[in-house]
């Protein structure tokens, strides 16, 4: 299974990137709202840094701009992925830009309905949101299920990217299931990297061999 950063922070991207830890990066207008300095100067620094796939979201509502904005954010790099939202617009954009060659990430996907349009219209990658799903009493994990399945039957090759990840669990959980990637802010890779008792373990050692020397 792939793992994407979910953030447009650099600090953290360098650091995961550098550990090897990252397959590409996924990124959306509040992410990088969040961060100091030009947008457009932060996704140049990002598809410096990052090899594998990086998607870069639209922020227009129309056929017609959102194909345009998709060429546009292609010249960042080989490696961008243009993430259009999950309209009727953004559908056309998706069919457009997969035809032109462009990869789109089908963004705010919350049914397996709407991932199965994404996939017949051809997105590399279709984004369910699961914890969002959960915030409202559904399962969002079993939507990652049913998607799989339905995939399977009809071997589509539109990739399952898990997103609004919001705990360790939901990448285990991802994993199961067999999604193809799964994307999370740098907190939730913190989580996945470190463990108590591995940090306990490692300063036992330390101290037994002090006693030693």
């Amino acid at each position: 299974m792939k793992i994407f950063l979910d953030t447009a922070n650099i600090k953290s991207i360098k650091f995961y990137n550098d550990l090897g830890l990252i397959d590409g990066v996924t990124t959306n207008p509040t992410l990088l709202s969040k961060e100091d300095g030009n947008p457009h100067d932060i996704m140049k620094t990002i598809s410096s840094i990052v090899k594998g796939d990086i998607s870069l979201e639209v922020i227009n509502t129309t056929y017609s701009e959102m194909v345009k904005e998709g060429h546009k954010l292609r010249n960042y790099g080989d490696n961008i992925v243009v993430k259009c939202p999950m309209t009727a617009d953004g559908l056309m954009a998706c069919k457009t830009l997969s035809n032109d060659k462009i990869p789109v990430n089908i963004t705010l996907v919350f049914s397996p309905n709407q991932a199965i349009l994404a996939a017949k219209c051809g997105a590399k990658y279709v984004s369910p949101f699961i914890g969002r799903l959960d915030d409202i009493g559904n399962d969002g994990m079993n939507i990652i299920a049913e998607i799989k399945q339905i995939f399977q039957n009809y071997d589509y090759d539109t990739q399952i990217l898990v997103a609004s990840v919001r705990h360790p669990m939901h990448v285990i959980d991802a994993a199961k299931i067999g999604a193809d990637a799964v994307t999370m802010p740098p907190s939730i890779l913190e989580k996945m990297l470190n463990h108590n008792l591995t940090l306990a373990g490692l300063d036992r050692f330390l101290s037994d061999w002090k006693q030693i020397k």
